[in-house]
């Protein structure tokens, strides 16, 4: 598709003027009343925030693809490879035991994040789309059949589309959509009309990485729950932003990974309600996941290190544990003031420039500032933005199907994180208007 042909019936996907965007309710009276939040202090704590880029101050708005990283997690990763470092749960000795503990307190710090009601419902994963499937393979196996249905969104990245796929070419069942509106939002009523009794599970991000949409996911669940389907959620989006309560929304499941939440890369964590755990075969066979192993017979441990086999992400989970502890310190309230004031005061940036047009513009929406800019295509902003010191992503941001929703090949991305400041989005609109003048 050439870009040329695609930004008229982006126009025309969007629907909704200017004027229509600064009165919306939630939009742009996003700004809360102020929480005590220090930034300045924050982004000492983040050594790569320093650094020059082209021989600009880096202005980091890339946070939806990964977050930086603190200096405590860094301690952390650091202080277990020189200390501590062994095998957990197998060992006798001292080091094991002392990983052992660290990681397994990780463990109950990710409960306590969640509010799950019991830390054997944790399990650890290498990321977000692990943990889908995960789901996928040693849920679904055992309870999706021929004539099923499996229920997805539009707005979902493809990690929580492929795997659905999968398993319903494997079975025979079907993979329904739910549709979005102009402004990114999910049609609830249509959510409801293609649920019914043949639908075996739901599976919703809770954030759209793509759009910022922030759906009501307890009202969701509690939809699909009435037409006895499971629910699982993508909340790889959601954790850096939001408080999350899984016991109050009553999903069935929950996935997220370490590195949106300014923790390490290669680890997740996948939330489960233990009656399910209980009851799906592991997903992976090997170490520390049996209770015993003959040629004749195996027997596996109870959840979660049914699910955990072989040598684990040990550092991963204790920077992880880390990551969380200074989300927590600094205050998810806190934190969700300070980016919805930067999302209100971007958002009337962005629009005063020639040409802007925002993609997604729920009412209600967390930190991405997805954008096209007249014909210029989203590869060519970012590469210029990048020249003047400005990080951010460009293409369809593993979301395919909502570009094709808004007729358009992709977008430019910023996302925004708990360090970043008004005067960066000063320098991003600044920069943006450099890119119109290259493009004169």
């Amino acid at each position: 598709m050439k870009t040329k042909n695609a930004q008229p019936a982006a126009k025309r996907s969007l629907g909704r003027k200017k004027k229509d965007i600064e009165t919306t309710p939630g939009l742009l009276r996003l700004s809360p009343e102020k929480a005590a939040f220090d930034v300045g202090k924050i982004r000492k704590d983040f050594p790569i925030l320093s650094q020059k880029v082209h021989g600009k101050p880096l202005v980091y708005l890339d946070n939806a693809a990964t977050t930086q990283k603190p200096v405590a997690v860094l301690q952390a990763l650091d202080r277990y490879y020189r200390e501590t470092n062994s095998n957990i749960h197998r060992g006798l000795h001292l080091l094991s035991e002392k990983a052992t503990e660290a990681y397994e307190g990780s463990r109950l710090k990710v409960q306590k994040f969640l509010n799950a009601a019991d830390p054997r419902e944790i399990l650890f994963t290498r990321g977000a789309t692990e943990g889908v499937n995960l789901v996928a393979q040693a849920w679904g196996r055992q309870n999706v059949k021929a004539g099923d249905e499996v229920l997805v969104t539009h707005m979902e990245h493809h990690s929580n589309i492929v795997p659905w796929q999968m398993l319903c070419e494997e079975k025979g069942a079907t993979l329904k959509v739910v549709p979005i509106n102009d402004a990114g939002e999910l049609l609830l009523d249509e959510l409801q009309r293609l649920l019914s009794s043949r639908t075996r599970i739901l599976a919703v991000t809770q954030v759209s990485n793509a759009l910022g949409t922030v759906n009501p996911i307890a009202e969701i669940i509690k939809m699909a729950h009435a037409k006895g389907a499971k629910v699982l959620v993508d909340g790889a989006q959601a954790v850096p932003h939001l408080a999350v309560d899984v016991q109050q929304m009553d999903c069935d499941f929950y996935v997220f990974s370490g590195h949106k939440i300014y923790g390490p890369t290669g680890i997740g964590v996948l939330y489960g309600k233990y009656r399910l755990l209980e009851e799906m075969p592991p997903y992976q066979g090997g170490g520390d996941m049996i209770a015993s192993v003959t040629f004749e017979k195996t027997l596996y441990k109870k959840p979660p290190h049914k699910f955990e086999a072989g040598t684990p992400h040990i550092a991963g989970v204790i920077g992880l544990g880390a990551a969380l502890d200074y989300v927590s310190e600094c205050g998810l309230g806190a934190i969700a003031a300070h980016e919805q004031d930067l999302l209100a005061y971007g958002t009337r940036k962005l629009l005063g420039i020639p040409g802007l047009n925002l993609v997604g513009t729920s009412v209600h929406k967390a930190g991405v500032l997805s954008f096209t800019l007249g014909e210029i295509h989203p590869h060519d902003i970012g590469t210029i933005l990048d020249r003047q010191g400005v990080a951010i992503r460009a293409g369809h941001h593993c979301a395919q199907p909502v570009m094709e929703r808004f007729r358009i090949p992709a977008t430019a991305r910023a996302s925004l994180g708990l360090y970043n400041t008004r005067d960066e989005i000063d320098v991003l609109a600044k920069a943006i208007r450099k890119v119109l003048e290259v493009f004169g």
